[in-house]
């Protein structure tokens, strides 16, 4: 299998590349000079961040509160080039008891479903993975950056809720006027 793993990584983030409402998410670890990249969409950031939130609030306590992630924050951009390895299919999420830590593996593809890919040389490969292994700490760093840069789009409309674009949009609680 075609693994990526960082135990731990010197940085893990998520970030994106283009305008707000254009938007490409990248997961990205680095560890010395090798980094890779990621893409996946908006939403699995989102979940990925609420669950983290929520795996350390029920095992890390202290180590995972979020007095411990302010002396890791990162706010700085993706590292360059942006290249991404693969798109994520599937996100899991776990507890390392024993450690004591977060472990993320995204995965181009989810292993036990056949019907994934229509190419046979593909469906012959292994999925390609990334594996993180965060500190309590860090993983509450992260999944707190990663809100912000989900947060970081299109305001929402106060009438409907979906995404203003600079121009306006066609409000369907008014009717269909433009906003």
């Amino acid at each position: 299998m075609p693994l990526h793993e960082f135990d731990p990584p010197d940085r893990f983030v998520a970030g994106t590349v283009g305008p707000p409402g254009q938007r490409t998410f990248f997961l990205q670890a680095s560890e010395g000079r090798r980094l890779t990249s990621v893409s996946l969409e908006k939403e699995q950031v989102f979940v990925l961040a609420t669950r983290i939130n929520d795996l350390l609030d029920s095992y890390a306590g202290g180590s995972g509160a979020d007095f411990a992630a302010t002396e890791v924050v990162d706010n700085a951009p993706l590292d360059t080039p942006i290249e991404d390895e693969f798109r994520v299919n599937t996100l899991s999420l776990g507890w390392d008891e024993d450690r004591a830590v977060v472990v993320i593996e995204c995965l181009d593809r989810d292993p036990d479903d056949p019907e994934a890919s229509a190419d046979p040389a593909v469906l012959s490969e292994e999925p390609r993975s990334v594996r993180v292994v965060l500190t309590p700490a860090r993983a509450r760093a992260f999944a707190r950056r990663a809100q912000s840069v989900v947060s970081a789009g299109r305001p929402p409309c106060p009438f409907c809720g979906g995404p203003l674009e600079p121009q306006g949009h066609i409000c369907p609680r008014a009717n269909g006027y433009k906003r």
